[in-house]
């Protein structure tokens, strides 16, 4: 059964002192269902065409969610190429995004106008063992605040990250790390290295002086974190992939921190018409075809051409 808004109380006030939480028990599997369709869809999709060119011998048809993929990667790293929200255009990931019971939690926080911001991805983990080591890289997230992601523009914005695993996430899958009660210090002085990362010796004050937590959470869950709450990643050290969602909600009329992609309205006070599917992949489509604004990570802002697109 989900969990009551009434129960959320004590877990919102965690969030707007510690810079983040977990919230038990959001989804059922019921919920999930359309979006893990998907995605098995698109691998299954996807296997056969690296198979037909040759590039994995066995297409592991018939195994779980949770092990497919990782069997798959571990052929061809190629199977990665197109895995995210904005490629996949998937009609499950949309209504999802449209409608789900977390935008009743959300309210609370970001009031009756909730706009989906465009920083939205799907997080395939595989095991670590398969990637040849456990140095930074886009599975193994260093230390960063999600404002290190975003325009400095949006600093002033209403914006909730909202992680949602769709497999149970154990310690040894490669939970997320959050260093809490530090918001207050704002943004941190972010460098490039195999991702964005916070510069290492702001990082390591940082862990001086307040321990790291471990969230790990069960399908269904939901982290909520501050935009300026540091967090990384661990090594996936089990057998399985480690399956999330990484979106973001905010409050409507904001700055998105991303304005060459699109954002949209799913909560209103008034408003009761909202995004089509089509119009949603239609926008998106034409972002990459027809580049405009800045799409990047704060460090790259001032760099920014026309021709250069960097995703997180």
């Amino acid at each position: 059964v989900p969990i009551a808004m009434t129960s959320t109380s004590n877990q919102l006030d965690e969030l707007a002192t510690q810079g983040v939480t977990i919230l038990h028990r959001v989804f059922t599997d019921k919920d999930l269902a359309p979006i893990i369709e998907d995605i098995e869809i698109w691998i299954n999709q996807r296997a056969k065409t690296l198979h037909e060119r040759g590039k994995i011998a066995h297409l592991h048809e018939g195994e779980p969610f949770e092990r497919r993929y990782a069997n798959l990667f571990s052929q061809s790293k190629s199977m990665s190429k197109g895995l995210d929200v904005m490629y996949m255009l998937s009609p499950g990931i949309f209504e999802f995004l449209l409608d789900n019971p977390l935008l009743d939690i959300l309210e609370a926080v970001l009031g009756p106008d909730i706009s989906c911001n465009p920083i939205q991805h799907l997080r395939a983990k595989p095991p670590t063992k398969l990637e040849g080591g456990n140095e930074p890289s886009f599975h193994n997230v260093p230390w960063h605040q999600d404002a290190g992601v975003m325009m400095a523009e949006a600093d002033g914005s209403n914006i909730l990250t909202c992680w949602i695993p769709l497999v149970h996430v154990t310690d040894s899958m490669g939970p997320m790390r959050a260093i809490p009660n530090c918001i207050g210090k704002g943004y941190l002085s972010h460098i490039e290295a195999a991702e964005t990362m916070i510069d290492p010796p702001v990082g390591e004050e940082l862990l001086t002086a307040q321990s790291p937590i471990k969230l790990t959470c069960k399908k269904g869950d939901v982290v909520l974190m501050n935009r300026f709450t540091p967090h990384s990643s661990t090594p996936n050290n089990s057998d399985i992939c480690r399956w999330s969602l990484d979106l973001r909600y905010q409050t409507t009329g904001h700055h998105t921190g991303r304005t060459a992609h699109p954002a949209f309205q799913v909560r209103s006070a008034e408003q009761t018409v909202f995004e089509t599917y089509a119009n949603w992949k239609s926008r998106w489509e034409d972002a990459f075809k027809n580049p405009h604004g800045f799409a990047g990570h704060r460090i790259h802002q001032r760099q920014v051409k026309k021709s250069v697109w960097r995703f997180e």
